[in-house]
């Protein structure tokens, strides 16, 4: 079995996600496997570096966590604007469109930290209205 993270690396690691793109690369090299570990802020508000990437709309950090091998989650996929996977998980799970992410920011509003890259993510999950 695998050594356990040390909390402090997973929090510093969740935490630079938000914006700090050098350190996460890294921290990643440093070690690889806090590739998908998730950090709880409290009251079960459990976070992942992709998943902390994608609300603050640091399309770099996704891209960078994905080619990595992280796990591609709902969240982040609205914020990159692959219209084509968030339509596919809603039409299999539709209360995922109120699902709740990191900080319990919406799914349409990890859309919105998109930018122009997810705008027709953001039109067709207000559509849905």
């Amino acid at each position: 079995m695998a050594e356990t993270l040390s909390p402090e690396l997973v929090k510093d690691f969740v935490g630079n996600a938000h914006g700090d793109f050098e350190r996460v690369k890294q921290l990643l090299e440093q070690e690889p496997s806090l590739l998908n570990a998730a950090w709880d802020w409290g009251g079960g508000d459990w976070e992942t570096s992709l998943g902390a990437a994608a609300h603050m709309g640091r399309k770099d950090i996704a891209e960078y966590l994905l080619a990595k091998g992280a796990r591609l989650d709902v969240f982040a996929a609205a914020m990159l604007g692959k219209i084509d996977i968030v339509k596919s998980m809603l039409n299999d799970y539709p209360e995922l469109k109120n699902a709740k992410g990191p900080h319990t920011i919406s799914l349409v509003e990890h859309a919105k930290a998109g930018g122009d890259a997810a705008k027709s993510v953001v039109e067709w999950l207000e559509s849905l209205n």
